[in-house]
């Protein structure tokens, strides 16, 4: 596998203070750029913009430039469209949008390589995304960045529908409307596949496009149908394991351990002892061996049994000194309000210290693409939570350009920020252009533990004061982890000239991504978040809500302590410091109403807690015990979410719920130590996930609200460690100030 390349950076490159590479990248920045519609149409459809295809048999299919990996974009996103239109539900189809420019990501962009461009200049780091097409889903982002250019999307469409049904009918397109799939005017109709062809050649209206008014039929609000859900339940739905090719090898594949690391040797003698086995592939860091079979592949690796060399120890006793160092060292601040020196000078303050294991990702389908190399070109299908960069990625691997590279991107079976790494896609095309021959590469369950890029550990010390009445006078918040920002950026960004001159530049504020959430939705007069970067040797991942994950936890953990020493409840401690949030005030109320809050006192075995991320507000009251096992036992989960305007109820209820257990599962498990730069962990079984009969009794509540919409998919995880952790202490009198919780 070849290694991301980095534009060689000097000092004359930035001429001492940048001044040369910011100006170049300024000029880049601004320079106007137009893109064009790349959709491709089958026989009898007509294309409307980029989002949109109307067929001659009235389907309406919509082109969807976010991955799928069971959150609903492939429902969601159409649904706004078709909502738009006027569309009948039964007749909507939904297809992979084309990389372009036009679905570039800036939203999901800024929070992934926000780091990366901090210091280059607004316009500029606006501008990146589109320039560089980052297409990207990340960061609870999909209808934030798309409902508006999707409603756009549906009433152009809608209006030159209208235009071409009264050109035909002698009247006035304005007295036209739509639904059902049809345009009406007055007892007139006619279905949209009719007037498709001629729509398709109207033209717009100057002025504003006139939006779709009224109530009656609408899609957006209700709780319509997943498209994906029938091919899924079938089986018809094509995941990257599930596509064939003529000719067809399947490879398994042994990276090696953590760190700097260099493949020593391999039993070739032994791969090719396994009935079936084809050929075997060696590069610097890994071994592959293709077979008839997957399974022969498989055991091909095993029989090599390679051996690595690796530098640099990384094992548990290094990281936790690395992040102990790193706490007694300097920090950057990454936010301050008022003068927290000043509010602790002369006054007593509490302390508490919280630590958080890795994370694996764990999704239920492992890493996998199918690479075919033919007449000069590389097709890939893979799930990918950013095509843009798996395919710059597979083109660098083999040097090739990336027009050269198709990429048919495939639904995926999770992922929660795993398939944002494109490290597959390089190996598979390494494979199938030195076995001439399509290849399958599927890692196995133990490399995808081996091999994964895990939510960082962390650890903090958290310090408050207490003023009279119980008031947090100041906060101040020390969070040691690695630069997190930085380093994805680095990995997934590969040769991105921007980026590299920008994380060049002089100048450190710390990484804003390793404390993303560590801000208290409280109204506290002082306050201090520091970031003390810690060197642990992992590699760099994204992880379903990011570090949020950890400090909410951090932050509602120690909140709760604080309430003890100022003896308070916990509920209406919060509430008090709330201020003008009356939506996270009110997701604490309707919490605590519905599931019978007794104020956290000793043996209710009920915790609280709550949060405010993407846009949205969540709390939730939790209730856990200790079992005999001495396992953790979460009998009750309460949730409350304002996540503004929802497009899809049903959508909204299966992410929170799939959210609750994502995060209770962090809360009791879904962690690994290390031992000689290898996990722990190799599979499922060592993850201590929670198991059927392990799942609470859940219940929901979603806040009816006209705000902008919100994220969703990540907003329940962070939420549900702190609330456990509380109700613990409320049933066992013990804080855990550790995840797992039990670790």
């Amino acid at each position: 596998m070849a290694a991301p390349t980095t534009p060689r950076i000097t000092r004359r490159n930035l001429l001492i203070g940048g001044g040369a590479g910011v100006g170049l990248i300024v000029a880049w920045g601004l320079w106007p750029r137009r893109y064009g519609v790349n959709l491709a149409a089958a026989e009898g459809e007509s294309i409307f913009g980029p989002y949109l295809k109307i067929g001659a048999d009235g389907q309406v299919t919509v082109a969807v430039p976010q991955a799928e990996h069971g959150q609903g974009v492939y429902t969601a996103l159409p649904q706004i469209v078709a909502d738009e239109l006027g569309a009948d539900w039964r007749t909507v189809a939904v297809e992979a949008a084309p990389i372009n420019p036009l679905y570039a990501n800036p939203l999901a962009a800024g929070i992934l390589f926000g780091d990366a461009l901090a210091l280059l200049p607004a316009a500029t780091r606006a501008a990146h995304a589109e320039r560089t097409a980052l297409m990207l889903t990340a960061g609870s982002t999909s209808i934030r960045r798309f409902e508006a250019p999707l409603r756009e999307a549906g009433a152009a469409a809608r209006v030159l529908l209208c235009k071409a049904a009264a050109r035909g009918w002698g009247g006035d397109w304005r007295s036209c409307g739509t639904a059902d799939g049809f345009v009406v005017m007055g007892d007139r109709r006619e279905r949209f596949g009719v007037l498709a062809a001629a729509a398709a050649q109207e033209s717009l209206p100057g002025g504003e496009l006139p939006y779709r008014i009224g109530e009656e039929k609408r899609l957006v609000g209700t709780a319509q149908p997943r498209l994906d859900a029938p091919a899924k339940v079938d089986g018809s739905a094509t995941f990257a394991a599930d596509v064939r090719r003529p000719g067809m090898v399947f490879a398994s594949i042994r990276q090696g351990p953590i760190g700097d690391t260099r493949l020593l040797s391999v039993d070739k003698a032994a791969a090719d002892a396994v009935p079936g086995v084809v050929s075997v592939v060696e590069t610097d860091r890994w071994v592959a061996a293709a077979g008839t079979t997957w399974w022969a592949a498989n055991r091909a690796v095993d029989a090599m049994a390679p051996r690595f060399e690796t530098h640099g120890l990384v094992d548990d006793a290094s990281i936790a000194t690395a992040l102990d160092t790193a706490l007694a060292g300097e920090g950057a601040r990454v936010h301050e309000a008022g003068d927290i020196d000043a509010a602790f000078a002369g006054g007593r303050t509490q302390t508490a210290t919280y630590r958080v294991g890795a994370a694996l990702h764990g999704a239920i389908e492992p890493t996998s693409a199918t690479a075919e190399w033919n007449d000069g070109t590389l097709t890939l299908w893979m799930p990918t939570q950013a095509p843009t960069l798996a395919r710059a990625a597979a083109a660098r691997a083999i040097g090739i350009s990336e027009k050269q590279v198709v990429l048919h991107p495939a639904i995926a079976g999770g992922s929660f920020g795993a398939n944002l790494d494109h490290r597959v896609a390089e190996q598979a095309a390494v494979l199938a252009r030195k076995l001439e021959k399509p290849v399958q590469l599927s890692w196995s369950r133990g490399e995808d533990c081996l091999a994964d890029r895990y939510r960082a550990p962390a650890a903090a010390r958290m310090t408050a004061r207490l003023g009279r009445g119980g008031a947090i006078m100041g906060w101040r918040a020390q969070i040691a982890a690695p630069r997190t920002g930085r380093d994805l950026a680095r990995l997934l960004l590969g040769g991105d000239v921007a980026a590299s001159l920008a994380m060049a530049l002089p100048g450190d504020r710390g990484d804003a991504m390793a404390t993303d959430g560590a801000v208290p939705a409280y109204g506290i007069p002082n306050l201090a978040v520091d970031h003390h970067p810690a060197e642990l040797g992992l590699p760099a991942g994204w992880w379903r809500s990011g570090a949020h994950s950890y400090t909410a936890f951090f932050t509602e953990c120690f909140l709760d302590e604080l309430a003890g020493f100022a003896g308070m409840e916990a509920h209406s401690f919060r509430i008090a410091m709330l201020g003008g949030d009356v939506a996270l005030a009110r997701c604490l109320s309707t919490v605590a109403t519905m599931g019978g809050w007794q104020g956290g006192v000793p043996g209710s075995a009920q915790g609280i807690a709550c949060h405010r991320m993407r846009g949205s507000a969540i709390a939730c009251m939790a209730e856990a015990h200790i079992g005999d096992d001495q396992r953790v036992k979460v009998d009750r989960l309460v949730v409350a979410v304002d996540c503004g305007r929802v497009i899809n109820p049903d959508l909204v209820r299966q992410q929170i719920e799939g959210g609750l257990l994502f995060g209770m599962a962090m809360a009791t498990g879904a962690s690994t130590g290390f031992e000689a730069n290898l996990p722990n962990v190799r599979g499922f079984g060592g993850l201590n996930l929670p198991r059927l009969a392990d799942s609470p009794e859940i219940m929901i509540e979603i806040v009816d609200s006209d705000a902008d919409p919100g994220g969703v998919s990540e907003l329940a995880v962070p939420v549900v460690a702190p609330a456990i952790a509380n109700a613990l202490h409320a049933a066992t009198g013990r804080r855990y100030r550790s995840l797992p919780l039990l670790g």
